[in-house]
């Protein structure tokens, strides 16, 4: 079994997916300590362990402290997965049962949520390299495929393939075309570089 990154060393990875992904970004100082997207994802981390450890309520009262002081909602049984990069992330909400993969971006307004008061998965699956554009939708127990994008205010309520592009209200799927690249539109170059 092979161990990640310590947590100084996914703090740093997470810094810089940020620094490539942000053309806005100008410094790791700036990125640590003004992107709430990071405050979000770091404070998650805390709080899913909590919750995987049986310590419910701990785990849901820091989750609603770093909702208010961050404006991003994320439940602390939500999985995630490494170089998550939430940009500006005001509104955004994420359910219990959503499994969010490696390299995923989603800008401000997205919601991973439920359609259903029934138990189990409830949430969206969000396969590695996924982009959601802000204010879209993803509904249900859903999963959207690696490399796919998902346009702005789209509302998404079935399974998208992988290198899927998802836009309208309801979404509809369609491949990505020729040259169009996740890549290219999450900013982050073909072999990225996470270190700082």
């Amino acid at each position: 079994m092979t161990r990640g990154p310590s947590w100084l060393g996914r703090v740093r990875e997470d810094v810089a997916s940020a620094r490539l992904r942000d053309p806005a970004a100008r410094g790791t100082a700036e990125i640590a300590l003004l992107y709430p997207g990071l405050h979000a994802i770091w404070a998650h981390r805390l709080h899913h362990a909590l919750w995987r450890r049986g310590l419910r309520f701990p785990a849901r009262l820091g989750s609603q402290l770093t909702r208010w002081l961050t404006g991003i909602e994320i439940h602390p049984g939500a999985t995630i997965g490494r170089r998550f990069f939430i940009d500006h992330g005001s509104g955004v909400v994420i359910g219990e049962t959503a499994e969010i993969g490696d390299d995923v971006m989603l800008y401000h307004g997205v919601t991973l949520g439920g359609r259903t008061r029934d138990g189990g998965k409830r949430h969206p699956t969000l396969e590695d390299g996924v982009v959601v554009g802000a204010g879209a939708k993803i509904l249900g127990p859903v999963t959207i495929g690696a490399g796919s994008a998902v346009g702005a205010n789209a509302v998404v309520t079935r399974d998208a393939a992988p290198d899927s592009v998802l836009t309208g209200v309801p979404a509809r799927a369609r491949s990505r075309a020729e040259g169009e690249s996740t890549a290219r539109i999450r900013s982050v170059p073909d072999q990225p570089d996470y270190s700082i």
